[in-house]
């Protein structure tokens, strides 16, 4: 009888530490969190802030206990969409114009790129002409014969660039062209090695604040005339008033406008797409992002998460704003 017994506990004794170890067995065999990148742009403008908010809203939220999204600085949009395009990123900010550009195979896009999609739309980026008072610059005419930073080579602002200048009936040979980094442009105007740049990017970049601070300079406008040509001929472009004071000792200046948006590539799963969505629209998203970024953060609404998107959207994204409301 006490073998019996002696039996029966050996047996509840070895069932119980068989379950101790199978509720373990998830724990130690669980899957790492899903890798994903976003290519930003340079880490002087506002792509590359905004998508490290992004990752950081990720990690923060029940998204990020089975994702993890890491953030590389790129050349901005031109490239971004190629990166996409190549599966070498996941997603990526662009402006809306290179989006449809890179869509259709148009503006230096040798091939159509039918493998991006809109995520979303965030905030205006205006193009600043930023120059130096003492070179004499009054209008983009003026810029003939100039030293001009025009945008790296493959970013949104050499295309811009491009468009503004082809308005006055001014090429790249008309000008002394320089295709450096953002950073790179703001010293440069600093130490008069350049007399112009363009750059674009939100309100209050920190590669326009900067050398604003501590060299004379001042921003260039975009007359009405001008803008409805450039409209005319390039439909993404919108006119925005820079305000007075956002830059040290320049007053409002009137220019013109592309949007930020964030696409994808077409295979990305489309329930991780409407959880990114879900987690930056979400309340506490929606504070990191005017936390770390107040000057753009009043434009990221769902409201006008559409705006300007020119190229179709991500199933992920079409649901999300179809359950939203924002997309019938």
């Amino acid at each position: 009888m006490e073998v019996n017994q002696m039996k029966k506990r050996i047996a509840i004794v070895l069932l119980a530490f068989l379950l101790v170890i199978s509720s373990l067995v998830p724990a130690v065999s669980a899957e790492k969190p899903q890798l994903i990148t976003i290519a930003s742009g340079w880490v002087a403008g506002t792509y590359y802030p905004l998508s490290g908010i992004i990752s950081r809203i990720v990690y923060k939220s029940d998204l990020g206990e089975t994702v993890r999204m890491t953030v590389e600085s790129s050349g901005a949009s031109v490239a971004n969409c190629k990166l996409i395009a190549q599966e070498l990123t996941d997603f990526a900010l662009v402006q809306n114009d290179v989006a449809h550009y890179a869509y259709n195979g148009l503006a230096g896009f040798k091939e159509p790129l039918k493998n991006i999609r809109g995520v979303v739309s965030f905030y205006p980026e205006p193009i600043h002409i930023l120059v130096r008072k003492d070179a004499g610059i009054k209008s983009v005419a003026d810029l003939k014969g100039k030293r001009v930073h025009v945008g790296p080579l493959g970013s949104g602002t050499e295309v811009n660039t491009r468009n503004i200048l082809g308005i006055y009936g001014i090429t790249f040979d008309d000008i002394r062209a320089e295709h450096i980094s953002a950073e790179e442009a703001g010293g440069f105007l600093k130490e008069g090695r350049v007399d112009a740049a363009f750059f674009t990017g939100g309100l209050g970049m920190p590669a326009v604040a900067e050398p604003c601070l501590v060299a004379n300079l001042d921003l260039v406008e975009i007359p009405d005339d001008v803008f409805d040509k450039l409209k005319a001929k390039y439909p993404f472009y919108a006119q925005v008033v820079i305000p007075g004071g956002l830059y040290h000792g320049i007053e409002d200046r009137q220019s013109v406008t592309v949007l930020a948006q964030m696409v994808a590539y077409e295979d990305i799963p489309a329930e991780l797409v409407y959880d990114l969505l879900s987690v930056i629209f979400d309340e506490k998203g929606l504070e990191w992002i005017q936390a770390g970024l107040p000057r753009v953060a009043s434009y990221i609404t769902l409201e006008s998460a559409l705006d300007g998107m020119a190229i179709p959207l991500h199933p992920g994204a079409e649901a999300y704003y179809i359950e939203k409301g924002i997309l019938k």
